[in-house]
């Protein structure tokens, strides 16, 4: 496959810049890979799909504030700082985005928030963009991290343009949000709310988590045509042992399993093992998938509308097939689907 096979023309209007008023009550398009019907709904009617017995995978990241505002010491420039990842707790070094890059050397120090009561010093480059950065805080970790998620906001996708406010705080973030450490939510999963995970319990419907930290990696621009040769940023994975018997005794009942969101997807694929099984893992993954790409675990996925070019849109083609999910996409523009994290949703099944 090649890069311009997932070009398609994408209004900038129908990139949604806010969340629905509900989470359940964003639209739905049901794609049947089988006879190529496509359904339009809404979302809560996604249980009306699935039976009891079947199991929905979800991803239980957290996302954390990571876009902080900061000022250079002497110059007072303003430079945005982008946290990535804590890469060691007690010397409180974090792997970071900074803008404009240009204008940060090893030894710079950064002052945040109003008083400029956290300081930071530029340890190291990295890369073009990105630095590592050594906080000078005297208090505990928690202490410390409390103090800096507190200067930090939400981190909405560039293609979001306004400023994230106290609202995006709770809805870019699932419901089921536990552990801490993503800087992109996984979309698939707002639509779910109190209410409708509860109808889905009901209705006999399991539920399972993996953690996925889903990092900018996901929105880094594809610079060659051949995908073959793309790398993707590795992201840190768990699968847990009581996924692995959930998961495994819905597949040995010949029941399905619902993943929910690329990341779930991406999750179950790289945690395969023979028969359709799935083993248990912890660590990271770079895994690229891509039309064509034969799926063992997942049998139904659950997924926003993804920008042209992405590798989200690629996964979902794979799991889809590339024409089905083109021509679905192509109808989603002319009917005017809301796309990205704040969008609306697809449900592929057979």
């Amino acid at each position: 496959m090649k890069l311009s096979q997932f070009k398609f023309k994408l209004p900038e209007e129908l990139i949604a810049q806010s969340p629905a008023p509900n989470r359940d009550e964003s639209r739905l398009m049901v794609v049947h890979r089988r006879s190529g019907e496509i359904e339009h709904r809404v979302f809560k009617n996604i249980l009306e799909y699935f039976d009891d017995g079947d199991m929905m995978v979800f991803n239980d990241t957290r996302v954390f504030p990571a876009r902080l505002d900061g000022n250079k010491e002497r110059t007072g420039a303003r430079i945005e700082v982008f946290l990535l990842r804590e890469l060691n707790a007690e010397n409180k070094l974090w792997d970071v985005l900074v803008e404009p890059a240009r204008k940060i050397r090893i030894g710079n120090k950064l002052y945040f928030g109003d008083d400029d009561s956290m300081v930071a010093e530029v340890i190291d480059n990295t890369t073009s963009r990105g630095r590592t950065l050594r906080f000078l805080y005297d208090g505990p970790r928690d202490e410390f991290k409390e103090a800096l998620f507190k200067l930090g906001k939400t981190p909405l996708p560039m293609y979001i343009t306004r400023d994230a406010t106290d609202e995006d705080a709770e809805r870019y973030q699932t419901i089921f949000a536990r552990n801490e450490g993503a800087v992109v939510a996984p979309a698939a999963g707002l639509h779910f709310s109190r209410e409708l995970m509860k109808r889905l319990e009901i209705k006999g419907v399991h539920e399972a988590f993996m953690t996925v930290h889903s990092g900018l990696g996901n929105f880094r621009e594809i610079d060659v045509e051949d995908l073959t040769k793309h790398r993707m940023d590795s992201e840190q994975l768990e699968v847990s042992e009581t996924l692995v018997e959930q998961v495994n005794a819905t597949k040995d009942a010949e029941h399905r399993v619902c993943a929910v969101g690329t990341s779930v997807l991406r999750g179950l694929a790289t945690a395969v093992s023979m028969g359709g099984h799935i083993k248990s893992y912890s660590g990271w993954t770079n895994k690229f998938i891509f039309p064509p790409y034969e799926f063992t675990v997942a049998d139904a996925l659950v997924s926003n509308f993804h920008m042209p070019l992405s590798t989200m849109l690629m996964m979902v083609a794979a799991f889809g097939g590339y024409d089905l999910v083109m021509k679905a996409y192509n109808v989603a523009v002319a009917e005017k689907y809301r796309f990205g994290a704040y969008g609306d949703a697809m449900l592929i099944i057979d």
